[in-house]
């Protein structure tokens, strides 16, 4: 008798655990679930139909509205505007687009790259096809991307800082207005889910990474202090 309590014991919870694990096919099982990394506790396809369905699970909201303290390094360098993955730095008439790719993953709070005075804030709606529209890489992938874009005066020159989302995602916060005053590192605004950040520098600005690094927020020195021209 003891020994079918005992098998009873062990079947049970490896029968819970199976039939959780069939519920949530092919998504990890919640039991599993909270030691898995981000990437494989909630995998893109799961997210993308959320997107959908506007519909989202709660520890996933928990996780992607994170926003830890940052420390910004000691010096005059720009700082990352956003977590992410750098995919080019193209230049183009005499502005380097610095472009970091923000996955579902990553943090969504931006940060100002430099100290410096908030010249303006400017929106570009769902339908935002304007002459540079699909000849930036950065827009490619968007279906009608949604944009904030905040150029910052600083005391050797002027930043531009252009949040950008797709239509699917669509809400963009910026918490600064124009004539704010900015402090390196301070935050500035957040995209919702998936998104781009283009930091806008003069064209002779010395990179301090490359094309496939990853950069964060605030703390990841991107380049070195520029002059006015």
């Amino acid at each position: 008798m003891m020994v079918l309590i005992l098998q009873l014991a062990v079947l049970a919870p490896l029968t819970v655990a199976l039939a959780y694990q069939c519920i949530y096919f092919p998504y990890p099982s919640p039991l599993v679930r909270r030691w898995l990394p981000p990437r494989k506790r909630w995998p893109e396809s799961q997210i993308r139909s959320w997107l959908k369905s506007g519909r989202f699970q709660r520890a996933f909201l928990g996780h992607f509205y994170s926003d830890p303290e940052r420390a910004a390094p000691l010096g005059n360098s720009l700082l990352a505007p956003a977590d992410g993955l750098v995919t080019s730095a193209d230049v183009r008439d005499g502005i380097c687009y610095f472009v970091i790719a923000l996955s579902f993953w990553d943090m969504h709070v931006q940060r100002s790259p430099t100290a410096g005075k908030v010249l303006s804030v400017q929106s570009h709606g769902d339908d935002f096809m304007d002459g540079e529209g699909r000849e930036f890489a950065f827009l490619r992938e968007k279906a009608c991307p949604v944009q904030k874009r905040l150029v910052i005066a600083a005391d050797c020159g002027q930043v531009a800082v252009r949040l950008i989302t797709s239509i699917a995602a669509r809400r963009i916060e910026t918490w600064v207005r124009e004539g704010d005053e900015v402090e390196r590192g301070q935050r500035i605004g957040r995209i919702l889910l998936g998104s781009t950040v283009v930091l806008e520098l003069p064209a002779g600005t010395k990179l301090l990474v490359r094309t496939g690094d990853r950069v964060w927020a605030g703390e990841t020195a991107i380049a070195e202090g520029f002059s006015a021209p």
